[in-house]
């Protein structure tokens, strides 16, 4: 079966197209034992090698959505605490996540092994839409929601500005939150900043995927 380099090696390793492309201008992917040329076909009987290391043939591509519990680590080294590796079964060690949950936070995280798939939704220029629904120690001050979805917070790594909704009618104390960013814990920081702790975290959608019903701790394909 004929395939683009670029696509079996971003398939045989995770990484985007774009970086498998780079990867190949960088004279660090050989074919047959030959530097590779951009936009070539290979074969499934060819030896396709990226730095130095032969590559074998790329899995089919799959993607899982998992309701994270808190509590949960979002890599392959929890250093002590779960992960979320510990939810799935052996032959889904190879996806990788995308994007990350803090181990206090918890709800919709999406893992692959398509690199393409993890750049269109991680990519700054994408600006995909994230949702979280959250609860707060305090009743949020009238003053402070109109200062995050107006006006935003500035942050040490720059200005933060979060679509504010209410979740329950007459409390000030859940929210659901919109975003378009994904900076480390940056809706928790932008309250912080404020004085307030958020004390449940939990995310719904992540660019055109919903958690929807799916259970604590359980997975789906999709």
């Amino acid at each position: 079966m004929s395939m683009r380099l670029n696509r079996f090696i971003a398939s045989s390793t995770g990484i985007s197209r774009r970086a498998a492309d780079a990867a190949i201008d960088e004279g660090r992917v050989g074919v047959n034992g030959k530097s590779a040329i951009m936009g070539m076909q290979v074969q499934d009987t060819d030896i396709v090698t990226f730095d130095g290391r032969a590559l074998t043939a790329p899995k089919p591509l799959q993607t899982i959505a998992l309701n994270k519990p808190a509590g949960y680590v979002v890599s392959r080294d929890g250093q002590g605490s779960q992960t979320v590796y510990d939810l799935l079964p052996v032959d889904l060690d190879h996806l990788k996540p995308v994007g990350r949950l803090d181990k206090d936070s918890s709800g919709l995280i999406l893992l692959t092994n398509d690199g393409h798939l993890a750049d269109e939704l991680t990519h700054p220029r994408n600006q995909k839409t994230k949702v979280y629904d959250i609860r707060l120690n305090q009743a949020l001050a009238p003053l402070h929601r109109q200062m995050i979805s107006e006006f935003g917070i500035q942050l040490d790594d720059g200005h933060s500005r979060l679509g504010l909704e209410r979740l329950v009618d007459d409390s000030d104390f859940e929210w659901r939150v919109t975003m378009s960013e994904g900076r480390n814990r940056q809706i928790r920081r932008t309250f912080a900043a404020l004085g307030y702790r958020v004390p449940r975290l939990h995310r719904i959608q992540f660019g055109p995927y919903q958690l929807g019903d799916l259970p604590s701790g359980k997975y789906k394909q999709l």
